[in-house]
């Protein structure tokens, strides 16, 4: 198969997601063996002016983000200026308070810290305060000994791994980003944390399809909602379009377009013109399984390496592909085993039978290429 044939493919695929109003806005692009053989966009980026989406739109993801916080966490580590195994308080001391003076940045990786929880009064705006959020989680108690459990840090994964970046380089997790991933492979204008001013016009309008009421509906004790309890800081369409929201650093989540995203999985895995984020010897330790034990949040057991869960349904089970979903139904990944990086951005937030674009797409990709089910 040519990549002239995978891409109309994927572009056939997308296009009737669109049209039977599965999908609003939407973007597929894909990496193998470190060449671009899918870039494809089709729909609405803004429904309220009808601006279509191109290949530049961005488009806000929620967790997918934290891909790329871990990404960058390896890259440092790659340089020498983090150690996995060293304590989260030797860069960052107060982070030692109530407990957590052994948990260590693998911990932070592995969702294994202790401290997924928000404060139950936490609003949009404190999200966006850079310094309070950084001391509210410094000053928490661990709900288990760090390393002896998991639980899937939705917030606070960010601020954990973000200040600790930030104290072991005297820059921000964004500068980090822009200087060391995302400008040497040439996306600094479309991987972000916080959105920059003048990329604010190619921004799409995220859209409501059922991922807020199917939140709504979950039970109260549902574990994960001990970690994020105020609905107003829930992953919505309504939060993820303030203006405030998306230009913070919340490197719990991000905003890209998935040309970048693919390009950055595609970078961790080989060669892409020239570019190489970390060694193949790294690269075997952060898509090795660290823990498959029962998420806490989850209440069920996610297979994680270092920063990413591994060998979801999406990335075609394959038990050393890599990545991040976000709320609403983004992914970016990769597959070292067959030299596959994928990225599906979109605006539409969907979840449970409607979340069908990221699996769609990435098996007609996997189809055309001839990568097998595990």
């Amino acid at each position: 198969m040519t990549g002239t044939d995978v891409q109309a493919r994927v572009q056939k695929t997308i296009d009737r997601l669109v049209e039977t109003g599965q999908e609003t806005g939407i973007q597929a692009v894909a990496y193998l063996d470190g060449r671009r053989i899918v870039d494809a966009w089709a729909g609405t980026a803004d429904p309220g002016s009808g601006r279509p989406v191109d290949g530049d739109s961005l488009f806000h993801s929620f967790s997918t983000g934290k891909g790329v916080t871990a990404t960058v966490v390896h890259v440092l580590a790659e340089q020498g200026l983090i150690d996995y195994d060293a304590p989260i308080a030797y860069y960052w001391p107060e982070f030692a308070a109530r407990g957590k003076q052994n948990a260590t940045v693998r911990h932070a990786l592995t969702h294994s810290a202790g401290v997924p929880r928000m404060p139950a009064d936490i609003t949009a705006e404190d999200l966006c305060d850079w310094d309070a959020m950084c001391a509210a989680v410094a000053d928490q108690e661990p709900l288990w000994e760090p390393g002896t459990a998991t639980g899937y840090h939705a917030y606070t994964f960010g601020w954990i791994l973000g200040e600790t970046i930030r104290r072991a380089t005297g820059r921000t997790i964004s500068q980090v980003l822009r200087e060391d991933v995302a400008g040497p492979l040439g996306v600094s204008d479309s991987l972000h944390f916080g959105t920059p001013e003048d990329a604010v016009p190619r921004l799409a309008t995220l859209v409501e399809g059922n991922w807020e009421t199917m939140l709504s509906a979950l039970p109260a004790s549902w574990p994960l909602f001990r970690a994020v309890p105020n609905r107003d800081v829930w992953p919505t369409a309504t939060l993820g379009n303030r203006p405030d929201y998306l230009r913070a650093d919340i490197p719990a989540c991000g905003t890209m377009t998935a040309r970048a995203a693919a390009r950055m999985y595609a970078a961790l895995i080989g060669e892409v013109d020239g570019v190489r984020l970390i060694s193949p010897e790294r690269l075997v330790q952060i898509s090795a399984v660290a823990t498959e034990q029962s998420d806490q949040m989850f209440g069920h057991p996610v297979a994680k390496g270092l920063g990413y869960f591994l060998g979801t349904p999406e990335m075609g089970g394959h038990r050393t592909a890599f990545g991040m979903n976000g709320s609403g139904g983004s992914i970016a990944f990769a597959d070292p085993e067959h030299g596959l990086a994928f990225a599906l951005t979109h605006n539409r937030l969907t979840g449970g039978p409607s979340d069908v674009a990221a699996q769609t797409v990435a098996d007609e990709i996997r189809a055309a290429v001839g990568i097998p089910r595990p």
